[in-house]
């Protein structure tokens, strides 16, 4: 029996959890589901990721609003993807600010982008109505770092290199060692690597270790507290990268077509890594980026909702 298309079989709601890991630094997480970090500053709040909408985003204003009044007054965009970026509109913020690449991202990829997820997501995307139309953009981009201060309270957004995406922006608090890493880091969940460098995300992953963060707010899972977690999130995403691009590389390189590459790679990554949420949502898209790699397409193609059934079918039919 083929497999159920994406995450449409997962429908449970999942529990929310909101809790400061620094004296600063939120993480608002969901037992795998998409995690938001907060910042609060001394006279306003950052947030980075948004939520899939603007409906699934209040939960995240409320949560903050229990424990500060001051204003929202930045967004951050670790990067392009609809499930992080359309409820930005819920916050009012002064500023939304995103890497340069990831706004040239939106500008390539973002209506295609915004079709695929929410077919992917039907529980993320239930209140779709509630996402004004258009696009999420960007008011302020930066290349490489740049710091804002929330009072005296210093937050560098930081390009540390390419891994999930071409774009990818860590918040960093370095009074405090506190990280908002979006999907360059994962706990307990696969990464999604459809749109990935999988031959720089492991370089960029020891970059971010390099910092010695002691709190991280990854892309999905719990928020990791102390040195020995956060280095543990590290290693778990670096390892399934790293095992990942192995195997496809391998297989392509013996001259293997896709189909046959995703069905050998799937079975030596499902005894270690089947229990991660989203794991067969993401191994298709994964191994199908990773053999675009390793064969013909240095970067990532645009996956449309066709190109994800077309996909599908032919990997998992």
């Amino acid at each position: 029996m083929s497999k159920a298309f994406a995450s449409q079989a997962d429908l449970e709601d999942k529990k929310v959890t909101f809790e400061q890991i620094s004296p600063h630094a939120w993480a608002y997480t969901a037992e795998g589901d998409p995690n938001t970090g907060v910042v609060i500053g001394d006279d306003a709040v950052l947030v980075a990721d948004t939520q899939a909408t603007p409906a699934m985003a209040a939960d995240v204003i409320r949560r903050i609003r229990e424990v500060t009044d001051k204003p929202i007054k930045y967004v951050v965009l670790t990067h392009y993807h609809a499930v992080r970026v359309l409820g930005a509109s819920a916050y009012r913020p002064q500023e939304i600010i995103a890497s340069q690449d990831t706004y040239d991202l939106i500008v390539e990829r973002g209506e295609a982008d915004k079709a695929s997820e929410i077919g992917r997501f039907p529980r993320l995307f239930r209140n779709v109505e509630t996402v004004p139309p258009g696009l999420t953009w960007p008011t302020i981009t930066f290349t490489g770092k740049m710091t804002l201060w929330l009072g005296k309270l210093e937050v560098q957004l930081l390009q540390l290199g390419r891994g999930h995406t071409k774009g990818d922006t860590v918040v960093w608090l370095p009074g405090e060692r506190a990280m908002l890493s979006g999907d360059l880091v994962e706990f307990d969940a696969t990464p999604y690597a459809g749109d990935a460098y999988f031959q720089d995300w492991p370089k960029t992953l020891d970059r971010i270790a390099a910092l010695k963060p002691v709190a991280l707010v990854p892309g999905r899972g719990a928020a990791l507290k102390g040195e020995a977690q956060v280095a543990q999130g590290l290693a778990g995403t670096k390892a399934f990268v790293s095992d990942v691009w192995a195997s496809v590389q391998a297989g392509a390189a013996a001259g293997k077509d896709l189909r046959a590459v995703y069905r050998e790679t799937y079975a030596a990554m499902k005894a270690k890594y089947g229990h991660w949420v989203i794991f067969d949502h993401c191994m298709p898209f994964d191994v199908s980026r990773a053999y675009d790699e390793a064969t013909q397409h240095a970067d990532p193609r645009i996956w449309t909702a066709e190109r994800d059934r077309e996909m599908w079918a032919a990997l998992e039919g």
